[in-house]
């Protein structure tokens, strides 16, 4: 096959679903040449990593489109992806994007309320309701595509026969995609988070293809914002190929020495998460004063795992939690710190360099405990489990103009909804019930299991380890059946 594909991999994310599975592979079996397009500053960390005939590395250029989005007409642009973020259909769960909306309308003055936020409110009850609404924000979006075109010498040097994101234009990818759609050229999205297509809805720019985790994302698209049904795949998700596969696994004996954990104790992890709307540290500092007292039916040791965002530099509240917690692993015995490995550039600390830390930590934790994060569902499929803890503070980050949400209140959010109603793990409001639920589960590591398989099945789709060659092969049919465009 003399086919040539751009990969957008604007994300750390986007790097492990692509190039640390067998998508990008068995493309390149195939015959496919490969232009991935990434962060710039650490495009050739990334080719000298994953270099192979075949695959070719160029920059995604995201400065210049940032300076596009914040610069050329930048309030129109900000409320046409506003609308669009938070526009899906009614015929889904909202209450993901519904917390945006109030995001926006506490971290805004009166005079953005009065003047922006009011009137949106009318276009997102039309959006919401009526699907040539939506449709028509899509065509007024791709009105916004740089001029010159940012990629005008990339279409040209490679003229590629079908341009893939990571998103369905949700980031910066939106130009890409849109100057692609302008040349005729079809896109594809695949979606590499849990919760993407109920919390970012409508498309960035024209999509032609979309490839997903499940049939509840398949639905979520389709009734969401309206794709057409014929062009959605449910390939599965490949970035957690290498969890079934046992790829990333360290054995316990190796990982326990890498963190000074002690071999005598139960591991209790905690992955931080929606460090975004509510500190995590109530949950932490539970968390460290029981597994330092006599609380648990079993002696045990704490491992945090930081969240991406404890390393922004803005709002600086991120970064304050990030040293409380490390000042909790000095005040208390057998608390441990794990941060995950940057990548550098925009792709920040996702750019998947520790799946062998994630994994292992799931692999061998006794029970893990978190928000809602997707990591209930890479959990899951370790069989490890789950306690969702949502323990509140009073007045959440008590900032001014910085927008809190109680953890206890996004157990409505689809993908929260879903952990839930599948029973596959526990819930903790308070410090009494994180005590109780650890417990139940040190006393018998089986309880709920079959709910936790069941949990991935639904989620996820294919549990085999194959997802990613079968998302290879929705785009080699895709290609077959897409006409020539270059010699």
């Amino acid at each position: 096959m003399t086919k040539r594909i751009f990969i957008s991999a604007d994300h750390g994310m986007a790097i492990i679903y692509f190039l640390q599975s067998d998508v990008v592979s068995t493309l390149l079996d195939a015959g496919v040449e490969i232009v991935v397009l990434t962060d710039d500053e650490t495009k050739e960390k990334i080719s000298q990593r994953f270099a192979r005939d075949g695959l070719t590395f160029e920059g995604l250029r995201l400065r210049q489109a940032s300076d596009y989005a914040n610069k050329f007409k930048p309030r129109w642009q900000w409320l046409l992806a506003y609308l669009r973020r938070v526009g899906g259909s009614w015929r889904i769960n909202t209450e993901a994007m519904d917390s945006h909306i109030w995001e926006v309308w506490v971290e805004n003055g009166w005079k953005f309320r009065l003047g922006i936020w009011i009137p949106a409110a009318l276009a997102i009850l039309i959006l919401r309701t009526f699907s040539f609404a939506r449709k028509f924000l899509v065509r007024m979006q791709s009105r916004f595509t740089p001029r010159p075109n940012l990629y005008s010498d990339l279409f040209e040097k490679y003229k590629p026969d079908l341009v893939i994101a990571s998103t369905a234009g949700w980031r910066l990818d939106r130009y890409l995609l849109r100057e692609a759609h302008a040349r005729g050229v079809p896109t594809m999205a695949a979606i590499v988070g849990w919760d993407n297509p109920s919390s970012y809805a409508i498309r960035g720019a024209s999509m032609d293809y979309a490839t997903c985790w499940s049939q509840l994302q398949k639905n979520e698209l389709v009734y969401g914002s309206d794709w057409n049904p014929e062009r959605v795949n449910i390939g599965g998700i490949p970035s957690y190929d290498g969890y079934f596969r046992k790829e990333w696994q360290l054995s316990k004996d190796d990982y326990f020495k890498l963190h000074g954990l002690d071999s005598n104790r139960k591991l209790i992890s905690y992955a931080c998460s929606f460090v975004h709307f509510a500190p995590n540290f109530p949950n932490v500092e539970a968390l460290a004063k029981l597994v330092s007292s006599d609380a648990l039916v079993e002696p045990s040791q704490l491992l945090i795992r930081l969240h991406p965002s404890h390393f922004q530099d803005k709002p600086k509240i991120f970064a304050d939690e990030r040293e409380k917690i490390f000042a909790l692993e000095k005040q208390y015995p057998h608390v441990h710190v794990v941060k995950p490995v940057a990548l550098g550039g925009s792709l920040g600390y996702y750019g998947g360099e520790d799946m062998d830390e994630k994994s292992s930590m799931m692999a061998h934790s006794d029970v893990l405990v978190t928000v809602y994060s997707t990591m209930v569902v890479e959990t899951a499929v370790h069989d490890t489990p789950i306690v969702a803890a949502v323990i509140d503070v009073p007045g959440g980050w008590n900032k001014p103009k910085k927008y809190s949400l109680s953890l206890k209140k996004i157990g409505n959010w689809p993908t929260h909804k879903r952990f839930r109603d599948a029973k596959a793990g526990r819930v903790a409001e308070n410090a009494d019930q994180l005590r109780d639920a650890i417990n139940l589960y040190l006393t018998n590591p089986a309880l709920d299991a079959a709910q936790r398989r069941k949990f991935v099945e639904d989620e996820i789709t294919f549990t085999d380890g194959t997802s990613g060659r079968r998302t290879a092969e929705f785009i080699l049919q895709i290609l077959r059946e897409s006409p020539e465009t270059r010699p």
